[in-house]
């Protein structure tokens, strides 16, 4: 009796165990991956090697086909029988799709599926997940299109055409020569595609990608949008960071560069390594994405011997070249050295408080906070709620730079809570009338400095604030995940945080004065993403998901980037503009330099001075 395997292994070689001739291999697996009873041929169509549709397609048979030749993933009726995941070397190196397969078949072993793998002679992978009951291929579609967000080298094409989309079977002729080589056991694939996977396991597949199909779906939609937005506007050209991807990020992610612009690897991963030491990561976030995010700059040094050789010097030489400014003139004012350092103060505060009557000043006016003004602002609808969470990020901001004086931009703020500069520039006003006393407006911007904001606790609030006891934990703007989770989330979520005890849903409405259908779906999210669980009636924050992963996972990393990316773009034309009609040349240190397009926040949550380095960014 066959024993099936609970996993395949992506290290075994033909020599490990019984692979199959060929000839085997197609005659036992082909039918049963097949959407279809039918394949077809590949040839040569321009510079492309294709699959086109026969008008009589042949039939399988245990007859090995002697040209390239593929099977159909779909059935007739577009529904899918076995999840065909195609691991391509024109997608990423090799060695990324090696990790990659690694990556998946965890995945797939950790939701209890079984699965069948081989490789192709170009280092190709093939991963093939079947089912007991078969799956809309739009569902299929969706779920394969998720999974390219873990997997960089995963090609989604098989299950995006619902009538060509088809794959070299185990077997199968290869186009450069060669066949495409088991890596399972014979015995075992057949066992795997005979006893397949139930429903109940994809059930915890989809479970487990929740948040990268919230993020294919909202990518989906923004694109649609803007696709109507440009054909009602053909002339207006659209932002390229909105829905694009970086060059050194697409680099580090794949280990594909271009050869026109970087003679080698070498070239293309000290690229990379620069633009990592200019953003302030340090050496051991470097080396713990290698194997997270960024396989591809550790592909690029082609072994783990030579990687672990020359990460540390080349590391030093990316250091050492970022710390070499231009020379600025002496007793000139400079908000920047080059465009991603980090930026000075652009002045107008002048005493300020000491630390520790920073940190009492703000705990007093987050009593304040939540005692009055979120209850008095509550009730100005969509601007009460923007007021309240930016009053929130000036705090966060206080609490971070120990200062009880706001002397930065629009854009800064903005950064802070995922909006538009204008929306912050007109809130802010409305925030010093609405807070009675307690953000005062103290200079007027001018030049390249901003307005200039004093927080104090005016004297009717100070008894208030006394009495009451402080909260727990630290108070923010608008963390990175709930850019996509939205506004009412942050404050559903802080309101769990931050509760005294653990809150039942009636109370984190009355506490958030946010509408019942608003918190219900704020909730409903997050326990999809497993951010929080539900404990008989009441609702506990879950510690073991981390918020900037499940921030990654849901893209929204890239919005924060994209959005520091254009403000300093921005600020570099303006300061430009100044220097044009103020200054009759314009200094070095101060040009913008158009190679770097894109600034990537350090990945580590532990990281202490990751919050300065955040605000410093923005």
């Amino acid at each position: 009796m066959l024993q099936a395997m609970p996993s395949s292994s992506t290290h075994e070689r033909p020599s490990v165990a019984y692979q199959g001739s060929p000839k085997e291999a197609w005659a036992a697996l082909a039918p049963l991956i097949a959407g279809q009873p039918t394949y077809r041929i590949g040839r040569w169509i321009g510079d492309r090697f294709q699959y086109p549709r026969p008008q009589n397609p042949p039939r399988i048979s245990v007859a090995l086909p002697e040209r390239p030749a593929a099977v159909v993933v779909h059935g007739v009726d577009g529904s899918v029988a076995t999840v065909c995941l195609d691991l391509d070397t024109s997608k990423a190196a090799r060695a990324v799709v090696d990790q990659d397969a690694v990556r998946l078949g965890r995945l797939l072993a950790e939701c209890g599926l079984r699965w069948v793998e081989d490789f192709s002679p170009s280092g190709g992978r093939h991963l093939y997940v079947p089912l007991v009951e078969r799956m809309d291929g739009a569902v299929v579609r969706e779920l394969v299109e998720a999974m390219t967000l873990l997997a960089p080298s995963l090609d989604p094409g098989p299950h995006q055409n619902v009538s060509d989309g088809c794959i070299r079977v185990p077997g199968s002729v290869h186009k450069s020569g060669g066949h495409q080589v088991l890596l399972t056991p014979l015995a075992a694939a057949y066992d795997v595609l005979r006893r397949r996977n139930p429903a109940a396991a994809v059930d915890r597949l989809l479970t487990a990608l929740t948040p990268e199909l919230h993020r294919t779906r909202e990518l989906k939609a923004r694109n649609a949008k803007m696709a109507n937005r440009a054909m009602q506007m053909p002339a207006t050209a659209s932002d390229p960071l909105s829905g694009s991807e970086s060059t050194l990020r697409r680099v580090a992610r794949t280990g594909l560069y271009d050869t026109a612009r970087y003679k080698g690897p070498s070239e293309a991963r000290m690229a990379v390594l620069n633009h990592f030491a200019a953003c302030g990561w340090t050496l051991e976030q470097v080396q713990r994405e290698l194997a997270g995010q960024f396989p591809g700059l550790a592909a690029l040094y082609g072994s783990q011997a030579r990687q672990e050789r020359l990460l540390h010097r080349e590391w030093a030489r990316a250091c050492a070249w970022i710390q070499k400014p231009a020379t600025p003139q002496r007793g000139a004012k400079h908000a920047f050295i080059n465009n991603t350092s980090l930026p000075e103060p652009t002045g107008g505060g002048g005493i300020s408080s000491s630390k520790a009557a920073v940190h009492q000043l703000v705990n007093d006016v987050e009593n304040v906070l939540y005692a009055v003004l979120d209850h008095r602002l509550k009730d100005r609808g969509r601007e009460g709620l923007g007021l309240r969470l930016l009053l929130r990020a000036i705090l966060g901001y206080m609490r971070t730079m120990e200062t009880d004086v706001l002397d930065v931009g629009c854009r800064t703020l903005a950064t802070a809570l995922g909006k538009h500069h204008v929306t912050i520039a007109r809130l802010l006003p409305v925030l010093v009338t609405a807070s009675d006393g307690i953000l005062v407006k103290v200079a007027e911007g001018r030049r390249r400095t901003a307005d200039v904001y004093l927080v104090q606790l005016p004297a009717a609030y100070r008894e208030l604030a006394r009495e009451l006891s402080w909260r727990r934990g630290k108070i923010h703007g608008i963390r990175p995940v709930f850019r996509g989770l939205g506004d009412p989330a942050a404050l559903v979520y802080e309101a769990i945080e931050r509760g005294r005890h653990a809150p039942t849903g009636a109370e984190i409405i009355r506490s958030t004065g946010l509408s019942r259908s608003a918190v219900e779906t704020a909730l409903a999210d997050m326990a999809a993403l497993d951010m929080i669980a539900r404990q008989d009636r009441s609702w506990r924050v879950n510690p073991a998901v981390g918020l900037l992963d499940l921030a990654r996972r849901l893209g929204v990393m890239e919005e924060v980037s994209a959005q520091i990316s254009r403000h300093r773009r921005e600020r570099a034309a303006w300061h430009a503009w100044l220097d044009r009609h103020l200054v009759p040349d314009l200094a070095e240190y101060e040009v913008h330099d158009v190679e770097v397009d894109e600034y990537w926040l350090p990945p580590s949550p532990d990281d202490p001075g990751l919050a300065h380095r955040i605000w410093y960014a923005a």
